[in-house]
């Protein structure tokens, strides 16, 4: 599949803008930023949380750079299709990396079809 980054990058806001209010209502310093693909060039990552669960926080607040939520475009276009696929596994993606922003660890995800 094909899709330039502009494109992508609309579809990823149009998903999250999808997603329930009390799920982003509690993002507290996180950024959302689309990348073409992980830093080692690998196809397999579709998302990464960068940051500090918010089970973790201790003294975290004024001053911290933002968490990021990264989406990569390059691995999500190798593995769907169709839009639909697309933004359907986008979907996925950021439910899972906002998971891991509220301390759900990959193995609970699994479980709750999230990953």
């Amino acid at each position: 599949m094909r899709m330039d980054a502009d494109e992508f990058e609309r579809l990823v806001i149009d998903e999250l803008d999808l997603l329930p209010d009390d799920m982003v209502d509690g993002l507290d310093n996180v950024v959302f930023v689309v990348e073409d693909r992980p830093e080692d060039g690998s196809l397999g990552l579709l998302g990464l949380y960068d940051g500090l669960a918010l089970t973790e926080r201790d003294r975290y607040g004024m001053g911290d750079l933002p968490d990021r939520i990264i989406v990569y475009r390059e691995p999500h276009l190798v593995r769907c299709a169709t839009e639909d696929e697309l933004r359907d596994e986008v979907h996925t993606t950021l439910v899972h990396e906002i998971g891991h922003f509220y301390g759900i660890d990959d193995d609970r995800l699994h479980e709750l079809g999230w990953a």
